[in-house]
């Protein structure tokens, strides 16, 4: 159901944009805004990832540098199927992570130093396995889709104030439709893409949780990270607030509410859901707090103070400590 709604969205934001080109300039203008999105995302796909890497100054960061972290990835990836992705490291106080490119051959999965540094080795494998989850779900290439599309709609709404008034351009509604478009269209881009977001978030709740074998750990780092975000100023992410949706917790500030102009779902229903999950209550296996001592979890047993329901005990830190 997921994926029927995330394909219906999609495909309104592509009638959106050709249906802007149209009223622009007719079936001429639909053509050239056709290709003008072809060409976007022919580039976004083979670059949009290192665009958002370099945008949040992404360091890739090798087993000798980060070796505890990168042999959680190394794990948890292999429990999803998936090949190794790239790891970076972002030097930023906020604890957040984010996954991004256009397939799983060609992924790579960011952590803050602000994550790394305030959760827990459970927490931190719960974040990583919610990251993997939007790769195996091929969720970073849709968001990048929807992202190029939104951007362009905006695009095209701008030029539509210098050329949408052309009596020749079959737009029934003049100079004051064009004016009502302007506003209109870069508005309901914004709404068709943050549904998107929201619809996969969730997803990548559910199978991260099964992922890392635990929902109780990523519900705890949810808990944590939001609240690291509320109070934690990011001034890479202000500068670059199409790229907020990536994010495992919106990164922005003033985002903290589940309404049509949230990128995220609210945390709290996200905490519920995967509590919910563990009780058995999410439709899904039952989950019994900590991973058992046989067979331990991917990244040992140390620092688990989950006492069966958290994750909040002292963190085992890896390569940040």
């Amino acid at each position: 159901m997921n994926y029927f709604r995330t394909a219906l969205l999609l495909a309104a934001m592509t009638a959106l944009f050709m249906g802007l080109g149209f009223f622009i300039g007719g079936q001429s203008g639909m053509m050239i805004a056709f290709v003008i999105a072809a060409g976007m995302n022919l580039f976004s796909y083979w670059n949009s990832d290192k665009m958002v890497l370099r945008m949040h100054h992404a360091v890739e960061a090798n087993e000798r540098q980060a070796p505890e972290l990168f042999a959680m990835v190394r794990e948890l990836a292999a429990r999803a199927d998936l090949p190794m992705p790239k790891v970076y490291l972002i030097d930023n106080p906020q604890p957040n992570a984010f996954a991004t490119g256009r397939n799983p051959q060609n992924a790579a999965v960011a952590a803050t130093t602000g994550l790394l540094n305030s959760l827990s080795r459970e927490e931190v494998a719960g974040v990583m396995a919610h990251e993997l989850a939007h790769v195996k779900n091929h969720d970073t290439l849709i968001m990048t889709i929807t992202a190029t599309i939104a951007g362009a709609i905006s695009m095209l709404a701008n030029f539509a104030f210098f050329f949408g008034g052309n009596r020749d351009n079959n737009n029934p509604l003049g100079f004051v439709g064009v004016i009502v478009m302007m506003i209109v269209a870069p508005m309901a881009a914004m709404l068709v893409q943050m549904a998107i977001s929201r619809t996969r978030e969730y997803a990548a709740d559910r199978m991260g949780a099964e992922i890392c074998g635990n929902p109780i750990w990523l519900a705890s780092a949810l808990d944590k990270i939001a609240g690291g975000a509320a109070r934690i100023h990011n001034p890479d992410a202000e500068r670059n607030p199409a790229t907020a949706h990536m994010f495992i917790i919106n990164p922005l500030s003033g985002e903290r509410m589940d309404n049509l102009f949230s990128t995220h779902p609210n945390t709290e229903n996200r905490i519920r859901a995967l509590r919910e999950m563990a009780s058995g209550g999410g439709g899904g296996a039952r989950f019994e707090g900590p991973v058992r001592a046989d067979p331990p979890g991917p990244w040992g047993r140390r620092g688990t103070g989950t006492g069966g329901t958290r994750a909040d005990g002292p963190a085992s830190r890896g390569p940040w400590g």
